[in-house]
């Protein structure tokens, strides 16, 4: 284990008392990593080394299996190799060099799929997890339209759009990345278990957490790092104004990304979000033609894409709507922030008009939605 390249990077990652800056740090002074383990102590201390991170090189050295560092770089490549889980680490050549140029670019990836997908022009698709029909729609119709112009989409695998994006180019047809904030034997959310599965045996699915780490709230934000960093551009679907898409879009926007946005009634608070990052400065999107033009200049889509068929989505949500009929859900979920006609509810839900209204009737009673001119509305 000791004279793995791979074992090494994994040590550097387990140094305790240095975070990720310094790592990188470390490698720009000395980028000869089996030169830097193999440094003596006054070395060490020379170039600001902590205590704890003297001790556990020395320990590497001695190849004493019983310091903790040691101990788990030992189980990190176990639980690999248990899990058929790769390790891609910053000194490989199949490393993605658009993430070797973020500022904090993760120095190891763990993988289960097909590594070389990370050499293609990739698009981050994301947005809110409580998302629209509208936006889940758009969502899987763009990521396939996106793949068939021979854009990889990738996204986060979390409820709503980021699923819906999966979804879309895997029913095309198409590979999709999925880059998830906990260890890659386990699935988060477990809702997209079967999802994970299938972008596995047709994809990618990474992370920067060794095997057996569970899904914690901090994680997500580094996530989203690499979810920006592997793609040449960011296009939010929907979000609200304290949305974690819109962290992202910032982060890609400091990575020199392009970060595009898809615009939604001015009632919606899952569309502000969007509102806002146009407002400053991002693409507004209305087709996929929109994100090649901008892309144009580094990027050539093929002569003759074939168009994408994709299903239409299925929405299940609770909350709000708890306790409710099958009946009445439809309906809700048939509805938007803008006014629908009768007509248009009767046709997308296959009621009669005498049982449409009073689903509508009941909906208005639980205030989720109100009437208004040219139909119904849900309530934002």
């Amino acid at each position: 284990m000791f004279s793995s390249a791979t074992a090494q990077w994994l040590f550097l990652t387990c140094l305790p008392g240095l975070g990720r800056t310094r790592r990188r740090e470390l490698l720009t002074e000395f980028p000869d990593l089996p030169q830097m383990l193999s440094m003596n102590a006054a070395t060490l201390r020379a170039v600001g080394m902590t205590a704890d991170a003297m001790a556990a090189i020395q320990a590497w050295q001695k190849q004493d299996d019983a310091h903790p560092a040691v101990r788990e770089v030992r189980t990190i490549m176990h639980d690999c190799q248990k899990h058929a889980v790769g390790i891609l680490t910053w000194g490989d050549t199949h490393y993605p060099e658009q993430l070797r140029h973020i500022h904090d670019a993760p120095l190891v990836l763990f993988t289960r799929g097909d590594t070389e997908l990370l050499a293609r022009d990739q698009i981050g698709i994301i947005g809110s997890r409580k998302a629209t029909p509208a936006g889940l729609d758009h969502a899987r119709r763009f990521a396939a339209e996106l793949s068939a112009r021979d854009l990889m989409v990738t996204s986060g695998l979390a409820l709503g759009v980021d699923g819906a994006a999966h979804a879309g180019a895997l029913d095309a047809g198409y590979p999709t990345v999925a880059v998830i904030g906990c260890g890659l034997d386990r699935v988060y959310p477990h809702q997209h278990r079967r999802l994970g599965e299938r972008v596995v045996a047709d994809g990618l699915m990474i992370s920067e957490y060794p095997p057996g780490t569970p899904a914690r709230a901090a994680h997500f934000p580094q996530r989203n790092r690499i979810i920006s960093g592997l793609s040449r551009g960011v296009l939010v679907v929907e979000a609200g104004l304290r949305s974690g898409s819109l962290i992202t879009a910032r982060m890609a926007l400091e990575q020199g990304r392009e970060v595009f946005a898809i615009p939604g009634s001015v009632h919606s608070p899952v569309a502000r979000g969007c509102h806002h990052l146009i407002k400053q400065g991002a693409r507004l999107v209305e087709t996929v033609d929109d994100i090649l033009e901008e892309l144009g200049a580094w990027w050539s889509p093929p002569l003759t894409p074939e168009p994408a068929s994709v299903p239409e989505p299925k929405r299940h949500d609770n909350g709000p709507l708890a306790g409710l009929d099958s009946r009445e859900i439809a309906v809700f979920e048939a509805l938007g922030y803008d006014p629908q006609s009768t007509d248009a509810l009767s046709s997308a839900t296959g009621l009669p008009a005498d049982q449409l209204m009073q689903s509508l009737l009941l909906l208005e009673l639980q205030g989720l939605v109100s009437s208004a001119p040219g139909g119904f509305q849900k309530i934002a």
